[in-house]
């Protein structure tokens, strides 16, 4: 009989192709999937505007002769100026908050973490009511709000970094304690804001805000820095993919491979904090994202991140784009805060999850 090996030894290399086909059809239907969602976004409003005259003026816009779409001037206003930035922001946002995600998850090696989990996003919450209750930043005129939030949000990532490196390395556990402690004291310091404004209006705002929009976006640096932050992130993170498989085998097995976890653990947090501050300043707080999108493209093409990243992001923001198109129509003329749909999508899923995991069903 010939030994096993050369009977077994095609099956491993047949399974990687196989993944690696599985993946690249994934990323590929997605990135489809992405190109229609952000088309019919922009067609749907209060005021409807064919798909087909959509793409016909934004494909004039690009080649610089906005005049010969055929279109009225009001649609050409409504789709270059109102939703084509609204669209891209929350492609931007959706894709941003998964990848950050997926990638916290494997810092701390918890399933059920996301990008909130570091208090980044209650950083971000602290200066923006510290903008809109008593008008910090008001100098720099209609970018003082995303630039309160991201500074607050960057503050609050040091924070959680020196908190967690003072006993020494920086390891899962005090990375995740540091993040949940410092997140508690800036919601406790974000609603002594409110409290201490006694502004009503002001309370609405930042409630509004807290809960995420997208309504405010605008041809303006926020969006062109939301938008480049989220592409150099995924990049660096994605191309950081090993870093990230090998953390979530745990710190043993890191060391045993030659890598440093505790410096792997402060270049991650650095660009997760940067491109979970961009996202949260862009857009407020938007939270399940980033705890929903990682679990869907694990069970979609495994649990590597060189192929998981990508499908997360593209996945992110497909998600984030349908919730925007929820909120806008909903109640209509109102519109929700995205956060809510979000949540009303998010929060079913996370009890599936936890009772899958008692069950022993989760892989």
């Amino acid at each position: 009989m010939p030994p096993a090996t050369t009977t077994a030894g095609p099956a491993p290399a047949e399974g990687l192709r196989s993944a690696r086909r599985r993946s690249a059809a994934w990323t590929a239907g997605l990135a489809v999937a992405l190109v229609l969602t952000a088309v019919v976004c922009v067609a749907v409003g209060p005021v409807t505007i064919a798909p087909w005259t959509v793409l016909t003026i934004v494909q004039q816009a690009l080649l610089g002769d906005p005049g010969g779409a055929g279109a009225s001037a009001a649609e050409q206003t409504i789709v270059l100026d109102v939703r084509v930035p609204r669209v891209l922001l929350g492609a931007a946002v959706g894709a941003a908050l998964a990848v950050c995600g997926a990638a916290l998850q494997a810092m701390v090696r918890n399933p059920l973490a996301d990008p909130y989990v570091l208090g980044i996003s209650g950083g971000a919450s602290t200066g923006a009511a510290a903008a809109i209750l008593f008008g910090a930043g008001a100098a720099l005129g209609q970018q003082a709000l995303p630039t309160s939030a991201f500074l607050g949000a960057l503050a609050a990532g040091v924070l959680v970094l020196t908190v967690a490196r003072t006993a020494g390395r920086v390891t899962s556990v005090r990375l995740l304690l540091s993040g949940v402690a410092v997140g508690y004291a800036l919601s406790a310091l974000t609603s002594f804001l409110v409290f201490a404004s006694g502004s009503a209006e002001g309370a609405r705002s930042v409630m509004f805000w807290l809960l995420g929009s997208l309504s405010l976006a605008r041809w303006d640096a926020t969006l062109v820095a939301a938008v480049a932050v989220t592409v150099v992130g995924v990049a660096v993170l994605t191309a950081g993919a090993r870093t990230l498989d090998v953390l979530g085998a745990g710190d043993a097995t890191m060391h045993a491979l030659g890598y440093s976890p505790s410096r792997a653990r402060v270049a991650l947090l650095v660009v997760v904090s940067l491109c979970t501050g961009v996202a949260v300043a862009a857009a407020g707080s938007i939270g399940f994202v980033g705890l929903v999108v990682p679990h869907l493209a694990r069970r979609a093409v495994g649990a590597l991140h060189a192929r998981m990243l990508p499908v997360c992001a593209l996945l992110g923001a497909v998600l984030l784009l349908w919730a925007d198109v929820l909120a806008r129509t909903l109640m209509a003329p109102r519109e929700l805060p995205i956060g809510i749909v979000t949540a009303m999508v998010g929060a079913p899923f996370l009890l599936v999850l936890v009772r899958r995991a008692r069950l022993g069903r989760e892989p």
